[in-house]
């Protein structure tokens, strides 16, 4: 048994899953800026654009992986963990120091500096976590991804349940947690994720539909539990029991992971006679035949700088180079797309709190809402990772074609706000998460798919860097300014000057009404740029575009007996 125990920690393929799972779990801190962002504005005394210049320096820091994408292809995965593990907590400790005022009042560029350190530790994470996972299961990697950031999504709500739990209704507090926890987390199952040999199960993709049925029932006893806490006033020892069954529902997937986990560690105790391995035929003939002219190939072809081989693009699903990928139309369109979508995105969710305070929704509704766009967030992720797949599978529907569909409805979401109507808010916020957790998973799906996996780690965390970019452009030079020019104009109707007042707000529909407009505009443009992308890969995803790594994949386990025990009963 201890044995197993041991093989399970540091070699269990399905067990290095649920770790990772934990880990995305607590990769989400970002998406509750807008839950504490208020007590930053009203400890620190800044008015909306300096508050909105903090939030895009948190989005550039969630969303400029360079550094963790380059750090992962020399170094391994426990020490990716480690440094994110470090940087998360520096970061959001300093922040929580500045809140309760237990330092001198910092800087504003030193609170962009500590929540941009704080907020990019996410991607060490995901580059740790979520890359090996990929990489470990690549024809899997469309469900993988939708259930990995799928988690993520869920973060903010599951943390915002272990702070009421733990520290009550005190949003400062929830940076200390916000801190300690994900990092903990990381230096846990810092030696269980790792990168492992490729072997294809044939009940593979049933074991990931069992773990989103888990994931589906945590994300509706969350929502369940957040729309109880709008209409009920729970106690401290309600709140801890609430938590208790959170941290069960989310512990449903260690079971399953065990259960494979035995089931694989009981076929390699059998006397190599009776382990079913075999390998395709069609596949071992051609491997045998292309294995020495390959080799001759990489033999004679000469070492060429990555430089001189830019303009040399592979074919689509083709390993790409990091600038053969950065400098293709594909990955520029992608990047116009994401500017345009997730930009538009960031910029919603951030001022969530801010727009509910403008529409006179009370403290408590506010709260609530941002729970459901995380919940939201998650159901946009699961769904855009087993639909896609699934439409990929059945019509070989373009994946981009579901980020142009995404894009659609947050465009609605952010027409909701610019004119809003009674609970609109609640509708928009739950368009605008699942938007928004689609397209993420969408990115990191198609420039997978698109430019391969062998630089994985670098492009995806490439791709996302117009996300910050149009956060800053769309947030704070647009939403930002805006919300302070209405807000102005209160107080010059008012007879007050800027300098008579601690925090400068706005209330009222007026106050976001042009600015979501234009957002509206801008992500509509977005989806026309995805549309475009769609036209150009739909050639490329009516072909079998796993196909290379069932050539590569030189194992199959065919047969799991306890597994498929268990399935019989």
């Amino acid at each position: 048994m201890s044995n197993f125990v041991v093989h399970l920690v540091k070699g269990g393929r399905w067990f290095s899953v649920f770790a990772s799972f934990l880990i995305m779990a607590g990769a989400g801190a970002t998406y509750l800026f807008g839950t504490y962002s208020k007590q930053i504005k009203a400890t620190l005394g800044y008015d909306q654009t300096t508050l909105n210049t903090i939030g895009v320096f948190k989005d550039l820091g969630a969303n400029v992986g360079v550094l963790s994408g380059l750090l992962a292809e020399v170094t391994p995965t426990w020490f990716v963990l480690l440094v994110g593990s470090a940087m998360n907590f520096a970061g959001y400790f300093m922040i929580w120091l500045a809140v309760t005022e237990k330092i001198p009042k910092p800087k504003v560029w030193q609170m962009c500096m500590y929540i941009c350190i704080g907020a990019n530790s996410q991607n060490f994470a995901n580059t740790g976590a979520l890359v090996t996972c990929v990489k470990n299961f690549p024809e899997s990697r469309g469900v993988l991804l939708g259930l990995l950031k799928g988690y993520v999504g869920l973060s903010g709500a599951i943390m915002t349940q272990i702070y009421l739990a733990i520290y009550g209704n005190d949003s400062k507090s929830l940076i200390l947690l916000i801190g300690w926890l994900p990092a903990a987390l990381s230096v846990v199952f810092v030696y269980t994720v790792r990168t492992m040999k490729v072997v294809r199960q044939p009940n593979e993709l049933k074991v990931f539909y069992r773990f989103l049925y888990c994931s589906i029932f945590l994300a509706l006893f969350l929502m369940a539990l957040t729309i109880a806490q709008k209409y009920f006033t729970f106690s401290h020892a309600a709140y801890a029991l609430s938590v208790t069954g959170v941290c069960v529902v989310l512990f449903l997937p260690l079971v399953i992971a065990i259960r494979e986990d035995l089931a694989i560690w009981n076929l390699k105790k059998q006397p190599p006679s009776e382990m079913m391995i075999e390998t395709p035929p069609a596949v071992e003939t051609k491997q045998e035949a292309l294995q020495p002219t390959s080799c001759t190939k990489k033999e004679e072809k000469p070492k060429n700088s990555c430089f001189f081989t830019i303009c040399d693009h592979p074919d689509r699903g083709e390993d790409y180079t990091i600038l053969q990928g950065l400098l293709n139309i594909d990955m520029m369109i992608l990047f116009l797309a994401t500017f345009c979508g997730l930009g538009t995105s960031l910029a919603s969710m951030d001022n969530m709190g801010q727009i509910g305070e403008s529409l006179g929704y009370p403290t408590k509704t506010i709260s609530s809402f941002l729970s459901l766009v995380s919940i939201w967030n998650y159901f946009g992720r699961v769904f855009a990772g087993f639909v896609s797949e699934s439409l990929l599978a059945k019509y070989a529907m373009p994946r981009p074609l579901m980020m142009t569909l995404v894009l659609v409805l947050s465009c609605i979401g952010q027409l909701m706000i610019a004119f809003p109507f009674p609970a609109s808010l609640y509708l928009a916020s739950v368009m605008i998460g699942f938007s928004y957790g689609a397209q993420l998973a969408m990115l990191f799906t198609i420039i997978s798919e698109l430019f391969g996996l062998k630089y994985y780690s670098t492009l995806f965390n490439c791709g996302q860097l117009a996300s910050p970019l149009g956060s800053y452009i769309l947030n704070v030079k647009v939403t930002g300014m805006l919300y302070d020019k209405e807000a102005l104009k209160e107080l010059a109707k008012k007879g007050m000057t800027r300098s008579s007042v601690k925090e400068l707000t706005c209330l009222g529909p007026q106050c976001y009404r042009v600015a979501f407009t234009i957002l509206a505009i801008v992500t509509f443009a977005g989806a026309v740029f995805s549309f475009v992308l769609v036209m150009r890969t739909r050639q490329f995803y009516k072909g079998d575009i796993y196909k290379k790594f069932r050539e590569e994949t030189t194992t199959k386990v065919t047969d799991i007996p306890f597994s498929s025990a268990t399935e019989q009963n």
